[in-house]
């Protein structure tokens, strides 16, 4: 059975209400995860604009999914993604290396609208619901 772990911008696309992502969401929610990062990272945006209702409705989404923590696994397949894109001269932010890595270690299918980034790292399925 394949789980997925929701890259911060699904999520915003989901709380923003597109029908196709919420079907895709909604008929798949016992196999969804977010990390701790993209928590952070919506958390944080609605905090700086006064959002109360969305940040309510993001905190209802959770109690739905699993929230997963930075680990040592997910660290060291960081450590290991952030070397490779180095070498390769085609590095890509912190944050998706960290969000990358948790998906890597626990062995979750990256659900995101960057993947132009996400590809880039070998071993991580990828893949796009917003399209």
């Amino acid at each position: 059975m394949r789980k997925y772990l929701l890259d911060t911008n699904i999520v915003s696309y989901y709380l923003k209400g597109i029908d196709s992502l919420r079907d895709k969401v909604s008929g798949n929610i016992d196999l969804l995860s977010i990390s701790i990062i993209s928590c952070y990272e919506i958390v944080s945006g609605l905090q700086s604009i006064d959002a109360k209702k969305r940040i309510a409705e993001f905190e209802k989404f959770c109690e739905l999914i699993e929230i997963i923590n930075l680990d040592k696994a997910s660290i060291s397949a960081s450590c290991k993604i952030y070397a490779a894109l180095k070498k390769s001269g085609r590095l890509i932010d912190d944050i998706d290396i960290l969000i990358a890595g948790i998906a890597l270690s626990n062995n979750l299918v990256m659900v995101t609208n960057n993947t132009e980034h996400f590809e880039r790292i070998e071993g991580l399925r990828v893949e796009n619901w917003k399209n």
